[in-house]
């Protein structure tokens, strides 16, 4: 392939990219060849193997755009850190804005409901990955608020965590499958605001 520079590598790169959240969305991961996503994108096979090493390196290049690490997702609500569960509130609701957006939106239906274990690309893996990474910060949220007197003494730190990611897992997971069923905003802002009023310690 001819010497090219970083700016055109980089564009070359992301129009692969784009081509394959196009076309696993279609086809779904394992009926989706690497010919053909070389094709949408207006691309020779080589121009994959040029960025990719493979269907697996491709795929998770492709989730890795769209990954919502949770204390960045607090970090740009610009939470209080006095107010560990409002800044719980805050970031999800700025992973719910994230998630709307349309790249986010068919990346994670694709590792949701479209991509079945095939070859190196194992998705349940990597929905623990990133749910594990989501756990570890709210989990830290919830220790700082029961340190501060803000959560309920009956429920542990990891009790609330589990409860809140339960209640985010399942409303993602419906809303990916059927998102003309219900708003994700309204759901999400109703169920949210109710389970972290539940485990609000009652003021003095």
């Amino acid at each position: 392939m001819a010497r090219r520079t970083k700016a055109e590598a980089e564009a070359t790169r992301v129009a692969l990219l784009d081509a394959a959240e196009e076309v696993f969305f279609e086809k779904g991961v394992a009926r989706t060849s690497l010919e053909q996503i070389a094709r949408h994108a207006g691309m020779t096979r080589g121009a994959v193997y040029w960025h990719f090493k493979n269907k697996a390196d491709l795929f998770r290049a492709m989730v890795d755009r769209v990954r919502m690490p949770f204390e960045e997702l607090v970090k740009e609500s610009e939470a209080d850190d006095t107010r560990p569960l409002e800044a719980i509130r805050l970031g999800c609701q700025q992973g719910v804005q994230r998630l709307e957006q349309p790249r986010h939106r068919r990346v994670h239906a694709i590792l949701l409901h479209r991509c079945e274990f095939f070859s190196d690309i194992d998705p349940q893996a990597m929905q623990s990955e990133m749910a594990s990474e989501c756990l570890d910060a709210l989990r830290g949220y919830f220790t700082t608020a029961r340190q501060l007197g803000q959560l309920r003494d009956d429920v542990s730190p990891e009790l609330a965590t589990c409860l809140l990611q339960s209640i985010m897992s399942g409303l993602y997971h419906d809303w990916l499958r059927a998102p003309e069923a219900f708003s994700l905003a309204e759901r999400s802002r109703e169920l949210i605001d109710a389970q972290l009023r539940l485990l609000s310690h009652p003021p003095a």
